[in-house]
């Protein structure tokens, strides 16, 4: 079967709840991106996606049924916090080649030593458990496990002009040991999650069957984000194809020659999805802009690097199931100002609904729309 480009996108908004009205009673943790994680990067990251989601959240007060920990691609993620157990076991990687993938250019020199990027991740996570007694900024416990661990694990870094551990298995580590991160902490802070199990700690072995239990971040790429590939999955899992496809899961139905699948209980939503014209101010990491078809997402390439520079990554216009323009920030004391970049020209109705969606921004910060 064949899928159009109107359909995938409006399937994905409707899964990813973007079109969901907002409620006071919802719980915090009440949100279907939960299940794959929420980015937490820049001043609206996690929080921000909540309440786009109709989460009665602000960007001044974490919810203590929230957790913030390092886990897909070594980036800050917000999980329900009565999940993280089941986190860190989908987290586990895959196989000692979809260990080393993750660690990137820390393989090499275990490798020179002989020494297992599973048992070092294990190595290292059992170490930083008994460094993290009490909290600890992120600088302390790298100059504490810097002086705990041995060469293999450790490089000279020309930025900080000393030696230190890499830094993909320093934060990969850290959800094995049963650490979390403090939020609005910066540097980061590292701290203990209260009652973790003493048998994860350090534990990276995987269930010999492919199911991954209450978590699983293959199903939710293929809910949340799907139609997707096994490659744009190992992408974002920073995995490698061929462990993604031995654990690809069996219920997958495949809906274009590409290979791209989604799970066969999503198939009707996919092909008759429902479609509310919204508009909304997407954070720069937004799970709506984090699939790997970027070209399905915004067709015309003149507008990728202006989207996802580098550095300093943008926020995007939703407008009636599609990307028209990009937002930045300008705040200014208690006044939040927005700059736009319309990449077409916008409609009054457009106009007036982003000024709608700047004024829900700047109550989330606590400020005034300027």
């Amino acid at each position: 079967m064949a899928v159009t480009r109107t359909q995938v996108l409006r399937y994905r908004i409707h899964a990813q709840q973007l079109d969901r009205a907002p409620r006071k009673d919802r719980r915090p943790d009440a949100a279907t991106i939960l299940d794959l994680g929420v980015q937490d990067t820049g001043p609206d990251g996690a929080l921000w996606a909540l309440a786009l989601r109709g989460v009665p959240v602000t960007a001044h007060h974490w919810p203590h049924e929230l957790a913030l920990a390092w886990t897909v691609r070594a980036a800050p993620h917000a999980y329900r916090r009565s999940d993280l157990p089941a986190v860190e076991k989908a987290l586990r990687p895959y196989s000692e080649a979809d260990a080393a993938k993750r660690v990137i250019n820390a393989s090499a020199p275990l490798a020179d030593a002989g020494i297992p990027v599973l048992d070092a991740l294990a190595t290292v996570s059992r170490t930083m458990r008994e460094v993290v007694a009490e909290p600890m900024v992120k600088g302390t416990l790298s100059t504490r496990m810097t002086a705990e661990v041995t060469e293999p694990y450790l490089r000279w870094c020309p930025g900080c002009h000393a030696t230190h551990m890499y830094e993909m298995p320093f934060r990969l580590a850290a959800l094995h040991a049963g650490l979390e991160l403090e939020p609005y902490t910066s540097p980061p802070v590292v701290r203990r999650i209260p009652r973790w199990p003493a048998s994860q700690v350090g534990n990276l072995e995987r269930a010999d069957d492919s199911d991954d239990g209450p978590v699983d971040l293959l199903r939710g790429l293929l809910h949340l984000l799907g139609p997707v590939t096994p490659k744009q999955a190992a992408v974002f899992l920073d995995s490698t194809v061929r462990d993604v496809k031995a654990r690809w899961p069996e219920d997958a139905v495949e809906v274009d020659r590409d290979g791209a699948s989604i799970l066969d209980a999503d198939l009707a939503a996919l092909q008759d999805p429902p479609h509310e014209p919204l508009v909304r101010l997407l954070g720069p990491y937004d799970l709506f802009l984090q699939g790997r078809d970027r070209e399905l997402l915004v067709p015309d390439k003149a507008h990728h690097k202006a989207l996802w520079p580098t550095i300093g990554r943008p926020g995007a216009v939703l407008a009636d199931g599609e990307l028209v323009g990009t937002w930045r920030p300008r705040a200014k004391g208690k006044q939040l100002a927005l700059e736009l970049d319309e990449w077409v020209p916008w409609s009054g109705r457009t106009k007036a609904a982003v000024g709608v969606e700047h004024e829900r921004l700047a109550e989330f910060r606590g400020v005034t729309p300027a």
